[in-house]
Formats: structure tokens, sequence, C-alpha cells
């Protein structure tokens, strides 16, 4: 069979500042609006902490931060911390 799939999950590390907006990340392309972005979906963490078991299950150890299709590899958030998450705020908290 036969078939041509557009995806928008392949990922490579950034060293510069990305503006996360309502409806997506800028830079980022999602090929199924349908199940990806919009005001709900516009990006995806992925645990940095569950790389090692990757590394384990696939014998597999070259692997870079967005290999899962991540916008966003964080560290210490693991799976069975937090089922939901409505929103997160990355960056210097301005004072008044």
């Amino acid at each position: 069979m036969n078939k041509t799939t557009t995806t928008g999950i392949f990922k490579e590390p950034v060293t510069s500042r990305v503006m996360l907006r309502t409806l997506s990340l800028d830079g980022d392309g999602q090929a199924d609006l349908k199940n990806h972005g919009g005001i709900y979906k516009a990006a995806y963490a992925y645990s940095f902490e569950n790389y090692d078991y990757w590394k384990r299950e696939l014998g597999q150890a070259d692997f870079t931060f967005g290999q899962f299709g991540e916008n966003f590899t964080v560290e210490g958030m693991l799976d069975d911390t937090f089922a939901l998450v409505i929103s997160f705020a990355w960056g210097p908290r301005s004072s008044r």
C-alpha cells in the first residue's frame, strides 16, 4: 500500500525564544488540525525522564529532544504526577 501522510511530528531543538500563541507555537507545523493545535492543544510537553525508559525499551541511546514530537521537553514533570494540565507559565514573573 502506497500512501503519503503529512505530519508535523518531526521536531528539532532550538536555542532561541519561541512565542507560544493561543493556537500554536511559532514555527511549529500541525498537519492534523482536528486533533492537534488550537486553543486547547497548542503545544505538547514531554518529560525528559521518559527518555530513559525509551532508551532501555528500544535499545537506542541517540535520542534528541523533540524526538517524540514534543514542543517542550520538561524535567521533573512525570506522567504519574499529573493527569490534566490547564496552563503553564514559563519565564520571569513580573512584579507589581
